[in-house]
């Protein structure tokens, strides 16, 4: 049932991010390299969680969520471009394709994240389906999970982390900053756009949480179980710049297990959600499902 939904969201979600792109005034130079990251087949992971969030109070909510939905991926998409730079992570491949910076050059790619980043704040500031108190909160919470006190300052505290030992709580506090700001942005987004009271808005950020933590895990399990054909990605990334994982951390074993912990707290935060409404936010459980990591996923 999950499955023909987010199926039904994601088309919805490309037929207005087509449409958004088709009104802009962008130059055609600047807008190739953009969209050569925004439509490079993406998972839509962060959007279309905001969205079947919504989609649990009504397709009405979903409609009036769409741009802010555009917006979260232009903020990830920008995130990609700059972290797979020369300068960053020194990326050739994402998803499978040359990085935007092999493709065009970095110049350029730097200018395509910026023009991602900033042009997110216009589409929410535009959106006529959101009243003036919801677009300045959506704007106030998306720079807060992307800026200085949150994506930019995890991506920080990643690259000196290099080379060094960290600890497990050191290493949690860098990805709930890098990966989990943008995921609990959703469950905020979607708290502001449904005016959700704070009994059920504060469970649904507590899942996103958890969720960005297993989604991290999971990540760092497939760069040494998972085959580039699967990743999109070099095998092995992390182990060239020496960043401290999970696995590295834990063991495999132990990444798994803590993974694990991570979605069974996840899902018991839908199963209160759903029993504090009587909606169907156990649902969403389609999304941990597809974290699930067995000991033998690679041979």
């Amino acid at each position: 049932m999950m499955t023909n939904t987010l199926n039904v969201l994601r088309d919805i979600f490309e037929s207005t991010l087509d449409q958004q792109i088709r009104y802009v005034m962008t130059p055609i130079e600047m807008l190739k390299p953009m969209l050569y990251s925004l439509k490079n087949g993406g998972k839509r992971l962060r959007p279309l969680l905001l969205l079947a969030m919504l989609e649990i109070n009504s397709m009405d909510d979903v409609k009036k969520g769409l741009r802010s939905a555009i917006a979260l991926e232009y903020i990830h998409t920008y995130s990609l471009i700059h972290d797979d730079l020369p300068a960053m992570d020194n990326d050739d491949l994402r998803r499978g394709q040359p990085t935007n910076h092999i493709q065009f050059d970095e110049a350029t790619a730097i200018l395509a994240g910026d023009a991602l980043l900033t042009d997110a704040f216009v589409i929410i500031a535009e959106d006529d389906l959101l009243n003036d108190n919801q677009k300045i909160r959506l704007t106030q919470q998306l720079s807060l999970a992307a800026g200085s006190q949150g994506m930019v300052a995890g991506q920080l505290k990643d690259i000196e982390a290099e080379k060094v030992k960290i600890t497990l709580e050191q290493l949690a506090q860098i990805h709930l900053l890098k990966t989990g700001q943008l995921f609990i942005f959703a469950a905020k987004a979607a708290a502001i756009i449904c005016n959700l009271p704070h009994d059920v808005a504060e469970p649904l950020e507590i899942f996103t949480h958890h969720f960005g933590t297993a989604y991290q895990i999971h990540n760092d399990l497939m760069d040494v179980l998972g085959t580039e054909e699967e990743t999109g990605k070099k095998e092995q990334g992390d182990a060239v710049l020496d960043k401290t994982t999970y696995p590295a951390v834990l063991g495999l074993d132990g990444a798994i297990e803590a993974l694990n912990t991570e979605l069974n707290t996840a899902r018991q935060q839908l199963t209160l959600l759903t029993d504090r409404t009587g909606k169907n936010y156990t649902g969403l459980s389609y999304f941990l499902d597809k974290l699930v990591v067995e000991r033998g996923d690679k041979s």
